[in-house]
C-alpha cells in the first residue's frame, strides 16, 4: 500500500481506532473521509482536523449503504483505499440470553454484514483506480476468543476468514487486501479507555503506522503485542493462552 496521496474512506472513524488512524494517514498526505452513526463525533473530528470530511452512515442499514456508496462515488470519484473499522462490542452470557437475540443481531449486522454489504457496494469503484486497497479490521480475539463476548468474537474471526477470500479472489488486480489485527487497545470499546492493561492508543497507532509503511505491505498488520493471540494455534500453545485470557478476571479480561 502507498502510505500517501490516497483518498481513503474509514468506518467508524469518529472515535477510538478508526479516529486515530484516519489523523495518522490525513498527517502523512492523504485525504480522509471518516463515516459513521454519531454525526457528533464526526463533526468533532472533523473540526479538530482541517481537511477531514465525513458522511453519516448506518452500518446496519443494508439500504443506506447502497445509497452512501453511490454518494461516495459521485463526492469522491478517486476512492482507493477502503478501511472497514466500524464494530461493536458486547458482553453476553449465553445462559441468559435475551429471546430476540437483539444484542447478538447487532453485532452480527455492524461487524460482518457492514463490511461485507459496504465492500460489495464499493468494490465496483475501488476497481476503476490504478491501484486500491481494501483494509478489514478484526481483532486478536478472532484467532484467541474472549469467552465474554462470543459474537463479537465470532464476527472477527468471520472478517478474517472472508479477507482471505476477498484476497485470493482480488489477486489477478489491482485491489490489494490487508487485514489489521488489534490486541485490547485503550479505546472506549467496552469501556477499555482507562484500563491500564490494554494498550496506549497512541502507541498502538504508532507501531501501526510503520508497518503499513513497510514495502512491501505485510497482509496482516499485527503490532508485537497482538502475536500471542494471532499465532497461538501455529505457536502450539492455544489452550494455555485461551485460559490465560478467560480466567484473568471473571469478565475475561
Amino acid at each position: 500500500m502507498n502510505i500517501t496521496g490516497n483518498t481513503i474512506l474509514i468506518t467508524g472513524g469518529g472515535s477510538g481506532i478508526g479516529r486515530g488512524l484516519a489523523e495518522a494517514l490525513q498527517a502523512l498526505g492523504n485525504q480522509v473521509v471518516i463515516a459513521g452513526r454519531r454525526k457528533a463525533a464526526l463533526e468533532e473530528t472533523v473540526a479538530a482536523n482541517p481537511g477531514m470530511k465525513f458522511l453519516t452512515l448506518d452500518i446496519e442499514d443494508r439500504m443506506a449503504i447502497r445509497s452512501f456508496a453511490t454518494r461516495v462515488a459521485s463526492e469522491f470519484p478517486t476512492l482507493n483505499v477502503l478501511i472497514n473499522n466500524a464494530g461493536i462490542m458486547r458482553p453476553e452470557d449465553l445462559l441468559a440470553q435475551q429471546h430476540d437475540l437483539a444484542d447478538a443481531e447487532a453485532i452480527i449486522a455492524t461487524n460482518l454484514l457492514g463490511p461485507i454489504r459496504l465492500t460489495a457496494a464499493l468494490l465496483p469503484l475501488l476497481r476503476k483506480q490504478a491501484h486500491s486497497t481494501i483494509i478489514n479490521v478484526t481483532s486478536g480475539l478472532a484467532f484467541v476468543p474472549l469467552a465474554h463476548t462470543p459474537t463479537y468474537n465470532a464476527t472477527k474471526a468471520a472478517i478474517h476468514s472472508y479477507t482471505l477470500s476477498l484476497r485470493y479472489q482480488l489477486r489477478k488486480s489491482t485491489t490489494e487486501v490487508l487485514e489489521i489485527i488489534p490486541p485490547y487497545v485503550q479505546t472506549d470499546l467496552m469501556d477499555g479507555a482507562e484500563d491500564p492493561r490494554a494498550m496506549p492508543l497512541k502507541d498502538y497507532l504508532a507501531e501501526t503506522i510503520e508497518l503499513l509503511k513497510t514495502q512491501p505491505t505485510p497482509q496482516e498488520i499485527c503490532v508485537e503485542r497482538v502475536r500471542g493471540l494471532r499465532f497461538a494455534a501455529e505457536n502450539g500453545n492455544f489452550d494455555a493462552v485461551f485460559q490465560g485470557l478467560n480466567t484473568a478476571r471473571p469478565d475475561g479480561h
